[in-house]
């Protein structure tokens, strides 16, 4: 929106000329994103209180988890409110890319946001029924997916690239558009699973988002790409915007949400986030170190898939409780452990991802 402004106000003063600098505008997002989320943090979770939005807790769960009961929960909708606000002020809304990713950000938002309301408000333990929910997040993913295939105009676009191999790739063709919905879908429910301590899912977002970032930099830059031999997708660039508002509104939420967390995120914010790294991936064609990155994330996803076969099959449970986090709680750890070497564990994941982008 601001570009827009700037492009026309330059000539008429070459120095708005600034704004057309990535970098410049990626510093800007995060800080607009970081500032809208720290100014009306506060706010939200007092309103959230006075509306008694607050958080149901499982008692089959650790026992620690109790004293939780009643924080105020739907908090992602600060996160989400924050990134799309800095994304439209800084970033170039005429860039295909940019819209796919805003518009999965908003309406897998707004699934979360019905499944929370109708745990929250309406008291239905079920929330969004599974069936309605996974019609609507797929709906949703293949939309996007489907826009991506048909508006790609390079080959790169649609073609799954190998890490640490510089010529070893595969085109996809119309196997492009059932990657990107497992992708998208995928990875927003992974977030959601991974969601159940304070502060473990946020952080790891914006460590994995802040990385799909510079990939992007350099993916949408001519001249990095044919130095690191990675794909070179055009407009991609303008990603880094979003990448830098998502970092920054996801720290302003940790000020609030780390232990002891005074707001939860919620399915609004978990739903979203998970799918808006989905796609961005996607986009930047980095999956498999996407993937890498994201450890933690298909960790999580993979114990409760692992828990809920073997218990089918077998009647026999592989961890103490799925998804991984509570395992490790039930097996003695403190919450503040299992959060911080859960972080340790991304940093250590996405600075092996972005090595990747060197060694070929």
């Amino acid at each position: 929106m601001l570009v827009w402004l700037a492009n026309f106000l330059e000539s008429y003063v070459s120095g708005f000329g600034v704004f057309q600098y990535l970098t410049l505008r990626a510093i800007l997002g995060v800080l607009t994103a970081l500032g809208l989320s720290m100014v009306l943090g506060p706010w939200v979770i007092r309103k959230l209180n006075e509306l008694q939005i607050g958080q149901a807790i499982r008692d089959d769960g650790p026992q620690s988890h109790l004293s939780k009961s009643g924080t105020p929960t739907m908090g992602g909708t600060l996160i989400l409110f924050s990134i799309v606000t800095a994304t439209l002020l800084w970033a170039d809304l005429s860039n295909r890319y940019v819209l796919a990713v805003l518009f999965v950000t908003i309406t897998f938002g707004l699934i979360g946001w019905v499944d929370d309301y109708r745990k929250v408000v309406e008291k239905n333990s079920k929330g969004l029924p599974a069936k309605w929910k996974y019609f609507w997040q797929s709906a949703c993913g293949f939309i996007v997916a489907v826009a991506l295939f048909v508006t790609a105009q390079t080959p790169a676009e649609t073609t799954l690239y190998i890490p640490f191999f510089k010529n070893v790739a595969w085109q996809m063709g119309v196997l492009y558009v059932f990657v990107t919905y497992l992708m998208i879908v995928g990875f927003s429910n992974a977030v959601n699973l991974t969601d159940g301590l304070d502060g473990l899912a946020i952080m790891p977002t914006v460590m994995v988002g802040s990385a799909l970032g510079v990939i992007a930099y350099l993916v949408g830059n001519a001249n990095f790409s044919e130095y690191l031999h990675i794909a070179f997708v055009p407009g991609s660039g303008e990603l880094v915007v979003y990448c830098a508002a998502l970092a920054g509104a996801g720290l302003g939420f940790l000020w609030f949400n780390t232990y002891p967390a005074q707001v939860f995120m919620g399915d609004v914010g978990a739903l979203a986030l998970g799918a808006a790294l989905g796609v961005i991936a996607v986009i930047v064609r980095h999956e498999i170190v996407f993937f890498i990155m994201s450890g933690i994330f298909v960790m999580e996803t993979v114990s409760v898939i692992l828990q809920v076969g073997s218990y089918k099959l077998t009647g026999r449970r592989i961890f103490r409780m799925a998804p991984l986090h509570h395992h490790f709680e039930l097996k003695g750890w403190p919450e503040p452990r299992v959060i911080v070497r859960f972080w340790i564990i991304t940093v250590i994941l996405v600075l092996f991802g972005l090595a990747t982008l060197k060694i070929r």
